[in-house]
This record gives C-alpha cells, structure tokens and sequence, in this order.
C-alpha cells in the first residue's frame, strides 16, 4: 500500500505511538494504481450486495457502525489484507533498498520534484474549489520550482513565502458539499466513493498522463511513476512498521485515520478565506 495521493491525495498527524499513521499527500497517492484498477474495484462493489457486512440490531452496534462508515467492510479487510502482502514481499523492500542506496539530500530533491509535478493538479482543483488565493500560491510554486527550482529539485518556492497545499478532486467535490460515501479499501490505499471519484478526475487534470510518444517521453512518464511509488512508500516506513506491529486492529486504525484525515481537510479547504492579493503586495 502506498500510504503517502495521490500520496500520496499524504493530513491530520496521526502518530504511530497511538496506532495510527499519516495517509500520504496526493501528489504520493496518486502513484499507487492506475484507474482501470479502480473502475473495476467500484463496478465489483456497487454489482455485489453480498459483500456487505450485516447492519447490527443492537443500537451500540449500530452507532458504531454507523461511526466507522464501513458497509463494505468484508470487502475492503480482504483487499486491505492482499495490499499489505503485496507490500510485505514487493513495495516495503523495494522502498528500505530505496532509503539505503540513494542519500537523503537526493530522496528530498525527488520528493520536491514530485510536489512540483503534482502542482497543476493541485491548481486545477483550488480554481475549482473556488480558492483563488490558493490556485495562485499553487501557479506561482509551479513556475518558481521548475525553473529557479531545477525542475522542482529545489523548493524555492517555499522559501520565497509558498509553502506546499494539498488539494485533489475528492477535496473539490467535498468542498462542493458533496458526502464522502462508504469508505473504501482499494489497492491504492484507503478511499471512499467520492475520493475514488475524485481519484479518476486527477488523472485527467494530470498533464503528465498526456506524454506524447517519442523522444523517451513514454519511458521517462512511467520511470516518474514507479519512482513516486517507491519514494512514497518510503516516507512511511516507520511508520506503517509500528502500526502493524502496536496497533490492535491496523485495518480499523488506518480506517479511522484517514476518515479524520480527509475530514481535516476538507475543513480546512473550506475555511480557507484568504484575500487573493497576498499582504506583501500592498
């Protein structure tokens, strides 16, 4: 599982001393699958009742069941348990060989260079969120780091005064009040009906999904895309060790993480009221 969108659509802090973990930003989410996996997963969801868990009689039950927002939950702890043995045996070397070969300085370059990437996207949403200050610290990074900041290697942007802001498509739709549906477990990670909406509009606000052929572009496209798998994974090492191993339930800690995640925000989306002309203007 690639913790980190998308992720890596990453966001509260959740700390792995109290069994839970960081869900990874969008720009390392993204990485995790591609959206013919997810279409299938939905259509396979939405066509099967069975799979749904029975809804509790007893009224403690059902508040909790009602709490968790997990109908599906049959479904989603099978394809929770086949992510985490994919990444057991494939992604968690891939990422520890990662962090051991390749430096520190090197890691966060390829790090910013994903952020910056991910920069459009994170515009395309702001505008639609109706956030113009936020689509304008998002444009001003894009043009900063991939010119001054080598293609995005160096966050000049942010010690010019723009920090990074996540924002995708499942926030937009939120933002528009639009409920997250059911939550869902998919081989990208944690998700729900309209993030796993929102996850498919990404793909089509991502420049990047557009290469032309030609010129190594096609191989350069997916060199970028398995690099943001792995580099995605290995921010969450740690992280996601001490989960599976404290952790009573992993499935209903991550669960619960990402709900509170994505609820944050959200809130903090919407909250987000600032003047478009930033005060060093005036």
């Amino acid at each position: 599982m690639n913790s980190g969108r998308n992720g890596a659509r990453l966001r509260p802090r959740s700390q792995a001393q109290t069994g839970q973990t960081r869900v990874g930003s969008s720009a390392q989410r993204r990485f995790s699958s591609r959206g013919s996996v997810l279409v299938a997963t939905l259509v396979a969801l939405t066509g099967c009742s069975a799979i749904k868990a029975p809804v509790p009689k007893d009224p403690d039950a059902l508040e909790e069941y009602k709490q968790a927002n997990d109908p599906y939950e049959p479904l989603n702890r099978k394809v929770y348990n086949l992510t985490m043995t994919v990444d057991h045996w494939v992604l968690r070397p891939a990422a520890k060989a990662y962090v051991w070969a390749v430096p520190r300085p090197v890691r966060n370059s390829l790090g910013n260079m994903i952020t910056t990437m991910n920069e459009p996207s994170v515009f395309f949403n702001d505008v639609g969120a109706g956030k113009p200050r936020r689509a304008g610290d998002a444009f001003v990074r894009w043009c900063i780091n991939m010119s001054v900041g080598i293609g995005g290697l160096i966050d000049v942007a942010k010690m010019a005064g723009y920090p990074h802001h996540d924002n995708d498509a499942g926030m937009t739709l939120a933002n528009w009040g639009i409920p997250s549906g059911p939550y869902l477990f998919l081989p990208m990670g944690p998700s729900s009906f309209r993030d796993g909406i929102g996850y498919g509009i990404d793909q089509g606000l991502s420049p990047w999904n557009y290469v032309p052929r030609g010129y190594g572009l096609i191989s350069f496209n997916w060199a970028y895309n398995m690099m943001g798998v792995v580099h995605g994974r290995s921010t969450h090492l740690d992280e996601l060790d001490a989960l599976q191993r404290d952790a009573l339930d992993p499935y209903a800690t991550i669960r619960s993480a990402y709900q509170q995640q994505r609820k944050a925000q959200a809130e903090a989306i919407k909250n987000d009221n600032r003047a478009t002309v930033p005060a060093w203007y005036h």
